[in-house]
């Protein structure tokens, strides 16, 4: 828990996005102070303050529609707020039906989740001033102005750059590749950029997705760079199966250069440039890898040779894979000639989007964790309103306001994010105070310090929760100064709002907990049973389903590490479920990156060696697998018996094959992946076993 809060996480937000976002605030309010319409001026930069953490990446049609939408729900909420806000009682019923509507929002996504948060924010902070309902409609008409001003800022550049999303996903992603080459080797690590291939897979794929004839070509430029990706891991896992000193640092140069390459691609990718940059570290990878394949032929040691073998094969592989994708970079423009077609670019079945009336009316039960959420989140909030009115607290609008913005679906992040808000505020307000109080005594002056918070907000909120909310606090400490309300005299009182705000979260979280141990084997289990398919549809399934089961497993992995991430930051957490589940998390991951290096040797061969024998050891692979989800789900045995033997069996029959002219490598390769297979499957149901025996050991037989 004491970890998340001085953790600092690289920062994802461009600047030239900052900058867009702080002119919509600032420059609205900067036109009203010289025309002497400072209100109007207000509202519009409110408005524009609440639309701006949706300026997420992603193609401009879904930037578009998420930020129309969430101006319209600022609007409406706004107008509510300032309706009812002479009523405590029908305030309460308002905030506590926008609680719950804003909190079942989360089961549609982090986007969704951030709008119904934006309208729960703007319905208690309009109620601290009721106006008549003309007066309301013109609030609301300037709130969601400056959400569309926003809106506008954001597809400003669609005409002109109608691809520019599709790009810089696919710059990223080589980007981090690159980095992945360079990292230590571990096998227990998750395959790298997995949530940047799902991001490049639901742009280039997803519902919102831009038409045009180039889109095939980035679909082309990103299947290429997922085997890049597969080649590099298999390369990069040889890493600690070679004792050769020479070897191994001919391996390290290869994978070198490769990140130089993927470096330029990327480089390449953000101007819409050709990649030529690229060429001189494709000599030096050739270079290498020509080293590496005079190694393989002076070694005399039999285990030794079979490993260098492999290792000049997926070399070569990677080095075509590479070469491939800096080909296709040329034509990842607007210049692209390849036409799409509307079938194949859809996204596999499990990953598209359902309609979201469907997910949210699925989501209304008790056992759903937004619904949880959102009874909380609506009950809270109506005790906030009721709380701050019944006591009259100066500033009161802050505690319900801060309690929406903690209250988060999981125990850790509320914890974080309400203990870093009470921080961030008070560093916020004392220092914000002094500057407008000693330093910027005019308009002009306050407005410049404004947009400096302004950028500095939208850079940093996702490096440092607290340091961006000591930002927000003196961002809207000098909005309020624009409206009237002296700094200096309300500092205590907004401070003692957001700690109690914060408290409130907190202990309507420990009041009525969702903990995240209930929920662990279930998404480890979700991910096996997706690796498990992923195994089989390598073997016998056609292109169309491994696509399907590659995205299917990606998802599922990245859902099973964010519940390991959520049990972590519990006060409460069950130590020995975490050991088992970070256990099982990495074996599962040394499981699938060998399935991925079986992958990356089968695109290379022309047949399966030994397909019978193969086939029927992925079948007592997928019956293990089976048994060992059904464990996980259902608490019944693991498998009993081990692979080793049948993959020793498969190991002879496989050596037999080396012999033969082109099948050599290949079946060393599968031979290599299936011991891998073996040993991870072996210790993922040796690790069930333990665990049983710990539950119970009077059951377990001698």
């Amino acid at each position: 828990m004491l970890q998340s809060l001085i953790q600092l996480k690289p920062r994802d937000v461009p600047l030239r996005v900052a900058l867009r976002n702080a002119a919509a605030v600032v420059v609205p309010l900067g036109i009203g102070i010289a025309t002497d319409h400072v209100g109007i001026g207000l509202g519009i930069a409110a408005g524009a303050l609440n639309t701006m953490f949706l300026d997420q990446p992603g193609p401009y049609r879904l930037r578009m529609q998420r930020m129309l939408l969430t101006a319209i729900a600022a609007g409406l909420s706004s107008f509510v707020g300032a309706m009812l806000g002479a009523s405590t009682l029908l305030l309460a019923i308002a905030a506590l039906v926008w609680g719950v509507g804003g909190g079942l929002l989360v089961a549609l996504g982090p986007n969704a989740g951030r709008a119904g948060l934006t309208s729960m924010i703007l319905l208690v902070i309009t109620a601290a001033e009721p106006h008549t309902p003309a007066e309301a409609l013109d609030a609301a008409l300037l709130i969601f102005a400056g959400g569309l001003l926003q809106m506008l800022l954001a597809i400003a550049a669609w005409p002109l750059l109608r691809y520019g999303p599709e790009r810089n996903a696919l710059a990223s992603l080589c980007r981090q590749l690159a980095s992945s080459a360079r990292a230590p080797t571990d096998h227990a690590q998750a395959p790298p950029v997995t949530q940047a291939l799902l991001d490049v897979e639901s742009l280039l794929h997803g519902m919102h997705r831009a038409r045009g004839e180039v889109m095939e070509t980035f679909r082309v430029l990103a299947g290429i760079v997922e085997r890049v990706r597969r080649e590099l891991l298999a390369l990069i896992d040889l890493d600690t199966m070679i004792d050769d000193a020479e070897a191994k640092a001919t391996l390290a140069r290869m994978r070198e250069y490769a990140a130089r390459a993927l470096a330029a691609l990327a480089d390449a990718l953000d101007r819409g440039a050709s990649p030529l940059a690229a060429s001189a570290a494709m000599e030096g990878f050739d270079s290498a890898l020509a080293e590496l394949a005079r190694m393989a032929a002076a070694t005399s040691a039999r285990k030794a040779q079979r490993k260098l073998a492999i290792a000049v094969a997926r070399g070569d592989g990677l080095a075509g894979q590479l070469r491939a994708a800096l080909r296709n970079a040329d034509f990842a423009g607007s210049r692209g000639d390849l036409r799409a077609v509307a079938a194949e670019a859809r996204l596999p079945r499990t990953l598209r989007e359902r309609n979201a009336l469907a997910i949210l009316r699925a989501n209304l039960s008790l056992s759903s964790i937004a619904f949880r959420h959102a009874v909380r989140c609506g009950v809270c909030l109506a005790i906030a309103v009721v709380g701050a009115r019944a006591l009259a607290i100066p500033h009161g609008y802050w505690i319900p306001m801060t309690t929406a913005i903690v209250l988060k679906p999981d125990f850790a992040g509320t914890f974080s994010f309400g203990l870093l808000r009470v921080i961030g505020t008070m560093l916020g307000l004392v220092l914000t105070t002094a500057l407008v109080h000693y330093a910027f005594d005019n308009d002009w002056e306050r407005l410049a310090l404004l947009a400096v918070l302004c950028i500095g907000f939208r850079l940093l909120t996702t490096v440092h929760y607290g340091l961006g909310v000591m930002l927000l606090t003196g961002l809207v400490v000098i909005l309020l100064s624009f409206y009237g309300i002296a700094p200096g005299g309300t500092m205590l009182a907004r401070g003692i709002a957001t700690a109690l705000g914060s408290a409130l979260a907190l202990v309507g979280y420990v009041v009525w907990p969702s903990w995240e141990s209930q929920r662990v084997p279930e998404a480890v289990a979700a991910m096996i049973d997706a690796y498990r398919v992923h195994l089989k549809t390598l073997l016998t399934g056609d292109a169309t389903a491994r696509a399907a089961a590659r995205s299917a497993a990606r998802s599922a992995r990245t859902n099973a590490q964010a519940s390991l991430d959520r049990l972590r930051g519990e006060p409460r957490r069950d130590d020995a479920l975490l050991a088992f589940g970070e256990s099982m998390f990495a074996n599962a991951n040394r499981f699938i990156r060998a399935d991925m290096a079986l992958e990356a040797a089968l695109d290379d061969a022309d047949a399966l060696p030994q397909r019978d024998a193969v086939l029927a050891f992925a079948a007592r692979v997928d019956a293990h697998l089976a048994a060992i989800e059904g464990s996980l789900r259902r608490d019944t045995p693991p498998p009993a018996d081990r692979l080793r033997n049948a993959e020793r069996a498969l190991a002879e029959r496989l050596d037999a094959t080396k012999s033969d002219v082109g099948a050599g490598d290949v079946a060393g390769a599968v031979a290599d992946a299936c011991d891998r297979i073996a040993d991870s499957v072996d210790t993922l149901a040796h690790l069930l076993r333990q665990r049983r025996i710990a539950a119970a050991p009077e059951k377990m037989p001698a």
